[in-house]
């Protein structure tokens, strides 16, 4: 192992000298969490792990050691002959698993016999990990963020996207949660990644903002979908200032209709769904919106839910808002050219705050 380097710490700064980041984990340990940019190169796949682990504590030490040896050799030997095969010798990969231990240190000693500088991250993904869980939990968020507000239906999200391509600083949450944020905001066919992950991508983007500069993000509640926004970084959101979009029920409800048509394809997962919706509002109502839904109706029924659901819960949290307006931004339409003018006024407004 002496010419096996050891790193200690997992921040950026430590990751980034590396030419990959190799995560030896089974592919379930790797889809619940892993480092952002990490391959997946396991030593053991899921059901070789639950044998020798099975073997360990059922049977014998010794044997669990000689059966996972063999398999772990094979593994690597494959890895060595696909994933690996056209890495030139000055590749320098860093390489961890679960706790820093017999995985990655049996993976990083064949690599370096090949001649690789190679490394290994002490103390594996729980290093990582508590290097994600103090950054967005225990220390302060170090952001200046701008907040785009607006009811449910003002296209935020897509005018945040403008705003990145104008090369303002922008933190997508919904992007990096995987879900729109309103009631019917899941993405069909795909699953919201895990809290973790989550909070995996969620760190690496900030990592890559400069702090100097205001950063804009849409106005979220405290969870995305089933993902929480991180303590840190939700009491920064609840004193950020805010520019709000304006746009009448209608206009909001045609957008809707729009993005959310995919959505409501499943009348049945549809119907659940607005069954969860906080309030009273009925089996009588809910069945009349699975009917709109049945029917076609998409903009009747959007325009329904604005009604009953959407704008009566933005207006209790207004109601308590105390967070200061940097401006409002009034829209009749939300077509392209709409949503450019308003990027262009919300640009505007961030480059008067300096540093934009």
């Amino acid at each position: 192992m002496s010419d096996i380097e050891v790193i200690a710490t997992a921040d950026a700064a430590s990751l980034a000298p590396f030419d990959a980041l190799i995560d030896v984990r089974s592919p379930a340990e790797f889809a619940e969490d892993h480092a952002p940019g990490a391959m997946n190169l396991p030593v053991l796949d899921d059901a070789e792990r639950a044998v020798v682990g099975t073997i360990y504590v059922q049977e014998s030490r010794f044997r669990a050691r000689r059966i996972g040896a063999a398999l772990v050799a094979r593994n690597i030997a494959r890895h060595l002959e696909t994933a690996l095969a056209d890495m030139p010798g000055s590749f320098r990969p860093l390489i961890y698993c679960w706790r820093g231990g017999q995985r990655s240190n049996a993976m990083a000693t064949v690599l370096s016999q090949v001649g690789w500088r190679s490394a290994v991250l002490a103390g594996g993904y729980r290093t990582y990990r508590r290097h994600v869980k103090t950054r967005l939990y225990d220390e302060p968020a170090d952001l200046r963020l701008v907040l785009i507000d607006g009811h449910t239906g003002s296209a935020k999200t897509e005018i945040l996207g403008r705003m990145a391509a104008r090369g303002i600083q922008t933190l997508d949450l919904e992007g990096l949660a995987e879900h729109r944020g309103s009631l019917l905001g899941a993405l069909p066919g795909r699953p919201q990644p895990s809290q973790k992950m989550f909070e995996s991508r969620l760190l690496s983007a900030i990592e890559r903002l400069d702090p100097a500069r205001p950063v804009l993000v849409e106005a979220e509640a405290s969870k995305i979908g089933e993902r929480m926004v991180p303590p840190a970084l939700w009491r920064l959101m609840t004193g950020a200032p805010r520019i709000t979009l304006q746009v009448p029920a209608d206009t909001r409800a045609k957008y809707l209709a729009a993005i959310y048509a995919d959505t409501v394809g499943d009348l049945d997962a549809l119907e659940a769904l607005l069954a969860r919706l906080p309030g009273r509002h009925g089996r009588k109502a809910i069945a009349a919106w699975r009917a709109m839904a049945e029917a076609g109706q998409l903009e009747t029924l959007a325009g329904a839910l604005i009604e009953a659901h959407y704008d009566p819960a933005y207006g209790r949290v207004g109601a308590a808002d105390a967070r200061p307006s940097l401006g409002v931004i009034e829209m009749a339409a939300l077509a392209g050219a709409d949503q450019d003018r308003a990027a262009d006024r919300i640009a505007a407004m961030v480059e008067a705050m300096g540093g934009g």
